[in-house]
């Protein structure tokens, strides 16, 4: 399943699905109106199954001023809970965003982490980047959804990050796909870790062209598929790999 949404992003959750990996269909209709937040809306929607089969649903609710992000979990992907509102970023009161949470169930601590991009304008340097858009990766983790550890810091490579995905090759062996988000790059890149909270070091060169975004990773045989957002291009694209470096 591959959860999406259309700009403007007020509609709600839509779904794919696919029987191979590569050939993917939309279902019709909408699956979950977002509520959640003062935005309302419901980009970046990012869904994990737990080991109760309890399917969980992160998302961005606002381009600005939210500074949390949305949840619910269904059992089905059609009948939902009520949704909340997780305000992960309160004790920074100067934070401009909470962007692209991103679930990743931690099997070997039986808990969920949670990864999103915000800017705190002023706490970095900032490179090129606006300070208003100079991100950088947090996070927090929960076993239930209703209690989560204190925000802290997940990722500072040097540079604006957004859009980063969590994803476990075997024990001690991590692989964060990101997104540097600095001008005039906007490009994918991975970064690796012997532990799902990092610290994630040797951050490779770009492995797509600029303007790209929203990597997303499923394995599928011995291949692992990165698909992606193309977003000048208004299509998604999609490389494979065994190693993480070809």
């Amino acid at each position: 399943m591959f959860t999406s949404f259309r700009e403007p992003a007020n509609e709600g959750l839509r779904l794919l699905y696919s029987y191979d990996g590569y050939k993917w269909e939309e279902l019709e209709g909408i699956f979950l109106k977002p509520e959640a937040g003062e935005g309302k809306l419901m980009r970046d929607p990012s869904i994990v199954t737990g080991p109760d089969g309890t399917f969980h649903l992160v998302w961005t609710t606002a381009w600005r001023g939210d500074n949390g992000f949305g949840y619910a979990s269904s059992k089905d992907l059609v009948n939902w809970s009520e949704q909340q509102f997780i305000d992960v970023m309160k004790h920074e009161p100067t934070t401009v965003n909470v962007w692209a949470p991103e679930l990743h169930y931690d099997d070997e601590n039986e808990r969920y982490i949670i990864i999103w991009a915000s800017t705190i304008p002023h706490r970095f340097p900032r490179g090129v980047e606006d300070e208003n858009n100079n991100h950088r990766m947090y996070y927090t983790t929960t076993k239930d959804f209703k209690t989560f550890t204190e925000t802290k810091l997940f990722m500072d490579p040097d540079f604006s990050i957004i859009d980063a995905v969590i994803v476990k090759r075997g024990k001690n062996d991590y692989v964060q796909v990101l997104k540097d988000n600095t001008r005039p790059n906007r490009n994918l890149k991975v970064a690796f870790g012997t532990d799902p909270l990092g610290p994630y070091t040797d951050v490779s060169e770009p492995f797509t062209g600029n303007f790209m975004e929203g990597p997303t990773v499923v394995k599928v045989g011995d291949d692992w598929l990165i698909y992606y957002d193309v977003y000048e291009e208004k299509i998604y694209g999609a490389k494979k790999t065994q190693d993480f470096k070809n």
